[in-house]
This record gives C-alpha cells, structure tokens and sequence, in this order.
C-alpha cells in the first residue's frame, strides 16, 4: 500500500507541474503539453495534481472532459487506495 500512496503523491506532483507549465507556456503562445498527455497523466495516478493544477492555475476549467477524467482518475485511485488500506495483506 505505501508504494501505491508514494506513486499517487509522485505521480500528482509531476501532473501538477505539467499542467502549470503548460498554462505558462499558452499565456506565452509557446509550444504547448498535447492534451492527451494531461488527461492522460490525470489518469493514470495523478488526478489530485490534475485537479489542484486546474484550479490553482485557472487551466483547463472550461473544458468538461477534463473535469470528467480528473474526477474519474480521483475516484478510481480512491477507490484502489481505501481497498489497499482494507486488506493490508494484499501482498502484489
């Protein structure tokens, strides 16, 4: 389970990062992060940085899918976590 609570917090800190960068970049009209890359990092473990870059940063708020996936990602990785802490035995 700690490995899994180490990848989530690693995971969101570099999507937080990402999506901050990105939001630079577009004030700047530089070369921008595609967005599958985001949604994709909010995806596979790092929805919380997702989220929290979204609304820190004021990016991507006016798009609904990445609203959905981030909410998704937070709740399947939720989800995982509370199972992990339930059955402390599980052993991978």
């Amino acid at each position: 389970m700690i490995f899994y609570l180490i990848y989530l917090i690693v995971l969101s800190l570099i999507t937080f990062f990402v999506y901050v960068t990105d939001k630079k970049k577009a004030q700047k009209g530089a070369w921008r992060v595609p967005e599958a890359a985001l949604l994709l990092l909010s995806f596979i473990g790092g929805a919380v940085g997702g989220y929290a870059a979204m609304q820190l940063a004021r990016h991507k708020t006016k798009k609904w899918y990445f609203h959905l996936v981030n909410i998704i990602g937070i709740l399947w990785q939720t989800a995982v976590l509370v199972y992990l802490i339930a059955n402390p035995t599980l052993q991978f």
